[in-house]
Order: C-alpha cells, then structure tokens, then sequence
C-alpha cells in the first residue's frame, strides 16, 4: 500500500460566506496541491471538502496520513461521530440532525477505501503545510468574493 500524507484547511469569509479549500497530497518526493470553493457555504464544509477533494485524487488504496486543523473532522472521524450519524439516518440524537450529510456521506465512503490516520494540527501556528493549505483556500475564497 503506498503511504501518502495529505494536509487539508478550509476557510470562509462569514460564516455562511465565500469560502474555499485548499489541500497538499504528499507521496514520497511529489507533491500535488488542490483547491476550490463555493460563493455560499460555512467553514465546516470547506475543512470537509478538503478531505473529500483530496481522497478523490487517490486512484487505488492507499495508507493515508491526514494532517487537518478542524477538530470537527478530526474528531467526526476518530470518534466515530461521522459513522454513528449515519447509522441512526444522520441524525445526531433524537432531534438534531447531523449537518453536512451529504458530504459526510461521500467523505466516508472515501475513507472506507484506505487505511486512514487522521491527526490534528493547531491551525495558525507555523505548521508549514497547514499554512499553505491555508493560503491555498483564502485564495480560492476570494474569487467567490
């Protein structure tokens, strides 16, 4: 199985705004960077589409290190928070149903694919790859501006 490192941020100009996603896919010397964004969405759903984008670009199984500033997917996929949304139809309890779904779902068929180490980086605090990533989606933020 190939190890790849893939580092992921999202960022959102309000919130709901513009916002744009930005990640790095490492496998051994080369490095692929990847970026979009939409006119209207929240922070949560660019750290998500992040992911998504990036696992999208794997053609086979693959271990994957996933570096993230988002405790939101971090602990969503850890904890297992993302999967007991959808065993109980994507709801978070009885009454509050679980945002994202539809990326949650695509997000963890994707992660169902690979051998999957997710770790948390403190955003904004010199992190090379977190701050490229981070440049990566402001600038895919601004063009929806």
């Amino acid at each position: 199985m190939k190890k790849v490192e893939i580092f992921t941020d999202g960022a959102c100009k309000g919130n709901p705004g513009p916002g744009g996603w930005g990640a790095i896919l490492r496998y051994g010397k080369a490095e692929k960077e990847i970026s979009g964004g939409e006119s209207s969405t929240t922070n949560n759903r660019m750290e998500i589409s992040a992911v998504l984008e990036a696992l999208k670009c794997l053609k086979e199984s693959c271990d994957v290190t996933l570096y993230s500033d988002s405790q939101y997917v971090c602990n969503a996929i850890n904890k297992g928070w993302a999967k007991k949304w959808r065993a109980n139809n994507w709801m978070r309890n009885k009454t509050d149903p679980a945002l994202n779904a539809d990326l949650w779902e695509e997000l963890l068929n994707l992660c169902e694919k690979h051998k999957m180490t997710i770790i948390w980086v403190k955003g904004h605090a010199g992190h090379p790859e977190n701050e490229r990533c981070d440049r990566l989606a402001v600038a895919a933020a601004e063009k929806y501006k």
